[in-house]
């Protein structure tokens, strides 16, 4: 199944002649109090949903995607997890550039960096477009694999991971270059875009061997396949585990490939990974 979030917050299962709007299974989520559980509930309660959700779209009139405007399919994850370096072809990139790279990270290992975290607040859907916060500096896009977290868990054994995984999305770990912690400049608004939809993993039979492109006004700008990963997703999720409690929702961006550049306002990034979609971003200037 693909399931998106779009317009005012509405619900759709996506299928080959369009969105089937089932925004009626909010009602099947249950009542949360003050203090609200971390997580978000649509995919905590996922596996148990869907079969309605499927009835839903059933009974549904397709609507064209080229009207909706896509917002990030996880509303409310906790936390926004990011792998660094993890294609030998962009370390290689970045070692050789001084504004990619992080001084004190050149040349060390991924396990000797640590996976990063993204500010929840940046997170958007590619309808939203990315807001360039400081032109006069670099704003660089990387594609990525983007991995939702469906099941809790702590300390998960590589042997179980899949069943941590509720889907795969398309993502872009956008960053501003320069001298501040990773994490800080890669938590501006907007800087983490997720979409167009969530591809549940049972579609996915192989996450380790998918090509995706990513182009900036029809110019080619990364082009790699998932297979060339230095840790794969089992090992990512597994590692996250042993520091992170998962919660469903969460989000790992898997890392990028080599071909990491700059966008700037009026550009447009054309992303699209084998199996799971196409998406559209705008490039627009910041709003004070």
């Amino acid at each position: 199944m693909r399931f998106c979030r779009f317009n005012d917050n509405r619900i759709g299962v996506v299928r080959d002649d369009g969105i089937h709007d089932v925004t009626a299974i909010i009602d099947e989520l249950p009542t949360v109090k003050y203090p609200y559980p971390l997580g978000d509930q649509l995919i905590t309660n996922l596996d148990r949903l869907r079969p309605k959700m499927e009835a839903l779209a059933d009974a549904a009139s397709p609507i064209d995607p080229a009207g909706v405007k896509f917002l990030s399919p996880v509303a409310n994850p906790s936390k926004i997890m990011g792998t660094p370096a993890n294609y030998q072809a962009h370390r290689d990139e970045a070692e050789a550039d001084s504004e990619i790279s992080q001084a004190g990270y050149a040349g060390k290992k991924i396990e000797d960096q640590g996976i990063f975290l993204k500010s929840c607040s940046a997170l958007i859907g590619p309808s939203e477009g990315v807001a360039v916060r400081f032109p006069d500096r670099r704003t660089d896009h990387e594609a990525e694999l983007g991995v939702i977290i469906g099941k809790p868990g702590s300390d998960i054994a590589e042997a179980d991971v899949f069943d941590h995984i509720a889907g795969y999305a398309l993502a872009l770990d956008m960053v501003v270059r320069g001298p501040e912690d990773r994490s800080f400049r890669k938590s501006v608004d907007t800087y983490a875009v997720l979409g167009p939809w969530v591809v549940t993993s049972d579609e996915v039979p192989d996450p380790g061997n998918l090509d995706f492109v990513l182009k900036v006004n029809g110019e080619v700008r990364q082009k790699s396949n998932t297979s060339l990963m230095i840790l794969d997703i089992v090992r990512q999720v597994s590692w996250a585990s042993t520091f992170y409690t998962l919660n469903p929702g969460d989000i790992l961006m898997s890392g990028t490939c080599e071909g990491v550049s700059r966008v700037e306002p009026g550009d447009v990034m054309d992303f699209e990974f084998q199996g799971l979609g196409r998406m559209e971003i705008p490039i627009r200037a910041h709003k004070t």
